[in-house]
C-alpha cells in the first residue's frame, strides 16, 4: 500500500469554519449572530477562510503542521454538507482568491490542507436537483438521483420516498453514482482541488457509496494528479476493506476514540485492558497502514472531549498524551486544544473563543509539549507498537520502537500514586537510566524499569543515553 510519506510526520488541526474566527466582516450574511452565540442549526456566526489565514500564526505557534477543514463550498447551511456548487467557494466564506491566498501561506508555512468531500449526497440547491423540480420527466437529470415518484416533494409536504435522501432528510438527496455522468462529474471535482493545490480529501460517509469501482476510480483520478495527496475515510468501525490501494490511505479512527473514552472517561476498562485493546486495533489493519489512520478525539460530529471527560482537565491532559503516542496521525478538533466544552451536535460547533482568560493555557502549553516531543521522536512517528505489561493492571503501559529508538509510556488515571515494574522485551534495548521527557524525571532499569507514577498522570520515558545525544545536538530536552 502506497501512502503519502508526510502523513506520519504531521499534527492535523480540524476546522470548522463558520466558528474559528471572524476575519472579514464584509462577508457577513446580514443576520448574522454575535460571535460566541449559543450554536444552531441555521444561525451563521461569520467565521471565514480570511480568519482562518489571520489564524496561522497561531496555529504555527501550536505546532500543527496540516488543516482539516470542513465543507468550504456553495451551501445554504453553517456547515455546508448540502452543497450546492463545489466548484465554488461560499461567498459566506471568502472567494477562490482568498482560498488560494489561504492554500499558499500555509504551503509557505509548511501547512498543508484537507477539505471534506460530500460526494454521496448534495443539496437542494444543487443544478441536476433544480432541473428536475422544474422539468420533472423531461429533466435529462433525472438519473442524477434516486427518484421513485413525481413531480418531487422536496419540501415535507407529501411524500418524503420519492427520493432517496442520507437520513431520509429531504434537503440532502443522494446521488445515484451508477450514473456515468454523475461519477464524472465528481471524479472531476476532485482532480480540479487538487490541482489548485489541495493536499487531499477527507470523504464524507464513504460506505454510502458502496462501490468498490467508483473508490479505485476515484483514488486513481486524484492519485494521477498528486501521489502525494491524502485520502482519509469517514468510517466509524473497525473495517479493513477501506483500506489500500483501492480505497483509501487512512480513516477517521473512531474505535481508538471509543476505546479511549471507555478507559478515561467512562470507567469501562483497566489501564491493561485499555492498552490490550488499542494494540488489538493496530492488528485489524494492513502491516504499516497504522501510521496514516486519522486519530481524532473528537469532531463536528462528536461531544467535546472537555464534555466527555467530565470537564477534568487532568483526562484530557492524559487522552492528549495517549493520542500523541499512538501510532497514526494526530488530529485536533478546533477549540479543543484550549479546553472548549461542548455537547451533541450542534453545541459541538460553538465558536472559537479568542479571548485567551477564556482559555486553559495550561492543557494548550501541554499540547505544546506533545507535539514538540513528537516531531523530536522518529519513534513516536514511525516506530513499531511494542505490547508491555504492569503486574498492576490499573496502569496502562506500551512501548513503540524504531531502530536504536524505544520509548516506554506509563499512564495512571487512578487517585493513588503506584508503583511500577515493567519487564521490557528482548526486541527492546537496554540501558541502566530511562527520562520521562515531560518532567525530566528518571527511572532506573535496564530489562527491567521500575518506579512510582503519581496520581492522574503519564511518562514517556527514553533511555538517557540517546536524550543526552539529542541534547547535544538539538541545545535542549527532546525526545
Amino acid at each position: 500500500m502506497s501512502v503519502p510519506s508526510w502523513v506520519a510526520d504531521s499534527i492535523f488541526y480540524q476546522i470548522f469554519p463558520d466558528r474559528f474566527a471572524n476575519g472579514d466582516t464584509g462577508n457577513d450574511p446580514g443576520n448574522v449572530q454575535p460571535w460566541g452565540a449559543i450554536p444552531t442549526n441555521r444561525g451563521f456566526q461569520g467565521g471565514d477562510l480570511s480568519g482562518i489565514l489571520q489564524g496561522l500564526s497561531y496555529l504555527q505557534d501550536l505546532g500543527v503542521n496540516a488543516l482539516y477543514l470542513n465543507p468550504i463550498f456553495f451551501a445554504t447551511t453553517n456547515h455546508r454538507y448540502n452543497t450546492t456548487d463545489y466548484f465554488r467557494i461560499d461567498p459566506r466564506l471568502g472567494t477562490r482568491q482568498t482560498f488560494l491566498q489561504l492554500l499558499n501561506e500555509a504551503h509557505a508555512a509548511g501547512i498543508r490542507v484537507i477539505l471534506d468531500g460530500v460526494f454521496n449526497h448534495t443539496g437542494r440547491g444543487f443544478f441536476a436537483f433544480q432541473d428536475i423540480l422544474e422539468n420533472e420527466k423531461d429533466s435529462p437529470y433525472r438519473d442524477w438521483y434516486h427518484v421513485h415518484g413525481l413531480p418531487l416533494d422536496a419540501y415535507g409536504l407529501g411524500n418524503p420516498k420519492q427520493y432517496e435522501a442520507w437520513w431520509g432528510l429531504r434537503e440532502l438527496p443522494k446521488l445515484n453514482t451508477d450514473t456515468k455522468d454523475v461519477r464524472e462529474y465528481i471524479f472531476s471535482v476532485a482532480k480540479y482541488w487538487i490541482d489548485q493545490g489541495i493536499d487531499g480529501w477527507r470523504l464524507d460517509v464513504p460506505n454510502e457509496i458502496d462501490d468498490d469501482a467508483f473508490w479505485q476510480e476515484f483514488r486513481t483520478v486524484v492519485k494521477s494528479a498528486n501521489p502525494d495527496a491524502y485520502l482519509v475515510g469517514e468510517i466509524w468501525e473497525i473495517d479493513p476493506r477501506w483500506v489500500g490501494d483501492g480505497h483509501f490511505d487512512g480513516l477517521m479512527h473512531y474505535p481508538f476514540r471509543d476505546y479511549l473514552l471507555d478507559y478515561l472517561a467512562k470507567g469501562k476498562t483497566t489501564g491493561a485492558e485499555f492498552s490490550r485493546r488499542i494494540g488489538d486495533l493496530i492488528n485489524r489493519y494492513p502491516a504499516g497502514q497504522e501510521f496514516s489512520q486519522f486519530l481524532t478525539l473528537g469532531s463536528h460530529d462528536t461531544e467535546r472531549l472537555h464534555t466527555m471527560c467530565g470537564e477534568d482537565i487532568d483526562r484530557v491532559r492524559i487522552a492528549f498524551l495517549i493520542q500523541f503516542v499512538y501510532p497514526g496521525t494526530p488530529v485536533i478538533y478546533y477549540g479543543d486544544e484550549i479546553g472548549l466544552a461542548g455537547g451533541k451536535d450542534p453545541d459541538n460547533r460553538r465558536a472559537f473563543p479568542w479571548d485567551q482568560d477564556k482559555w486553559s493555557l495550561r492543557l494548550r502549553s501541554w499540547i505544546q509539549e506533545l507535539i514538540r516531543i513528537r516531531k523530536d521522536s522518529p519513534a513516536l512517528r514511525h516506530g513499531q507498537w511494542v505490547p508491555l505489561s504492569s503486574e498492576d493492571q490499573k496502569l496502562c503501559v506500551f512501548g513503540r520502537s524504531l531502530r536504536e529508538e524505544d520509548i516506554v509510556v506509563v499512564v495512571n488515571t487512578t487517585s493513588d500514586e503506584r508503583p511500577f515494574s515493567i519487564e521490557l522485551p528482548e526486541t527492546m534495548s537496554t540501558g541502566s537510566t530511562w527520562t520521562d521527557l515531560l518532567t525530566g524525571s528518571t527511572f532506573t532499569g535496564s530489562r527491567t524499569i521500575a518506579g512510582r507514577i503519581k496520581p492522574y498522570t503519564g511518562y514517556i520515558l527514553q533511555q538517557a543515553a540517546l536524550l543526552r545525544e539529542r541534547i547535544q545536538v538539538n541545545g535542549r530536552m527532546s525526545g
